[in-house]
């Protein structure tokens, strides 16, 4: 049994204790002085741009498709199209449709045109204009897919990377028992 000259000292520790501790904050409170924004939140730069009478920075010049694909490694995209796109697509021949469509011989085939896949209504409206993926489709499409086809019901985000985009596409060609042609610079 703990007698009560022992439990005082214990209880005049914690309290001498928490006493210091909530002075030492009123001290540092008094020395330190955080600066408090008017408007609370963070200054995005192109809002700062905009602020300042300049028009915000333009978009980057879109590299033509053609360039891309002179300097992409099909087998670099290879790994970047498994590892991104491989979790709801398939790339071999004859390959059951997942949760997205198969992407073997993508390149110039009809937009929406899987049999046994049910694609957005604006992929399905994009197919009735007699369009295909073809590698300017398929890059913009892959840069921004709900900008391409607003109401598409892939969750990926888009590849804004161009070496990365042009080597997705070349990977993309070569599925295919006769790989489309390059296109023209």
């Amino acid at each position: 049994m703990m007698d009560s000259f022992e439990f005082n000292k214990i209880a005049g520790a914690v309290l001498g204790t928490l006493l210091f501790l909530m002075g030492l904050g009123i001290f540092s409170g008094m020395i330190f002085h955080p600066h408090k924004p008017h408007t609370p939140g963070y200054d995005l730069p192109v809002a700062e741009a905009a602020a300042k009478g300049g028009a915000p920075a333009a978009a980057a010049a879109a590299t033509p498709v053609a360039d891309l694909l002179a300097s992409a490694d099909p087998a670099k995209g290879a790994a970047t199209a498994k590892a991104a796109c491989g979790v709801c697509h398939n790339f071999e021949e004859g390959a059951a449709v997942k949760q997205g469509p198969t992407l073997y011989n993508v390149v110039n085939r009809p937009i929406a045109g899987v049999a046994g896949f049910a694609y957005s209504s604006s992929l399905q409206e994009k197919s009735k204009s007699d369009q295909t993926w073809s590698f300017e489709h398929l890059n913009q499409f892959i840069t921004n897919p709900k900008g391409y086809a607003s109401n598409t019901k892939m969750a990926f985000a888009g590849e804004k990377n161009e070496g990365r985009r042009g080597d997705i596409l070349a990977y993309l060609r070569s599925l295919a028992g006769s790989p489309a042609p390059l296109p023209a610079k």
